[in-house]
């Protein structure tokens, strides 16, 4: 029997099974600041920005809103992505990922005013995507590049979110019955819980 601390705590294996989705989603492996800032957090993090200053808190929240937007499931604002990123920043991130983070907050506000002359914010979902599109163009073959670290914040906030958990994904931290072959339609057109 496994005795270590992490399988003691039932929340903390929820997280971690919510960051093997993330990790999964996204396709790569994450980097250890944001799995120490994922498995530490005890609850959601408050609506709103704490640590991102004025400026910088609505570019994110457009940018992660254009990476992961509103559909027929919750977008990332929804789910409260901007303030999992907030935090993540002014808690988790390393000194050397904080100065990446601002930096690249900047080049979208500057990407924005000389593709399109208006704020990121101001600009319509499809300008958002081309400044987007264009900062992810450039940072290709690159390392350790802000558009991997604003992907990766995003994507790991939102599989994370409780309500994605629950309502997108459909998790049942404590499973029913196993039936095998039954029609999807039985289950509620879910294919892996009940």
């Amino acid at each position: 029997m496994n005795s270590s601390p992490e399988s003691a705590d039932p929340a903390l294996l929820t997280r971690r099974e919510a960051l093997k989705q993330a990790a999964f989603f996204l396709g790569v492996a994450l980097s250890p600041s944001i799995v120490a800032g994922v498995l530490r957090a005890q609850a959601a993090p408050a609506a709103g920005r704490r640590y991102l200053d004025a400026r910088q808190f609505p570019t994110v929240a457009a940018a992660a809103e254009r990476i992961l937007p509103k559909t027929d499931t919750p977008g990332a604002i929804d789910v409260g992505v901007p303030a999992f990123i907030d935090l993540m920043y002014g808690e988790y991130l390393t000194g050397d990922e904080r100065f990446l983070f601002a930096t690249g907050v900047k080049d979208i506000e500057a990407a924005a005013r000389a593709r399109h002359g208006q704020a990121f914010t101001a600009l319509a979902a499809a300008a958002q995507d081309d400044v987007l599109r264009s900062i992810a163009l450039a940072s290709q073959g690159k390392d350790k590049t802000f558009f991997a670290l604003l992907r990766e914040l995003t994507v790991t906030g939102y599989f994370t979110a409780e309500t994605v958990g629950r309502n997108v994904l459909h998790y049942d931290p404590v499973p029913g019955r196993w039936d095998a072959c039954i029609p999807i339609s039985e289950v509620g057109n879910r294919n892996w819980t009940r």
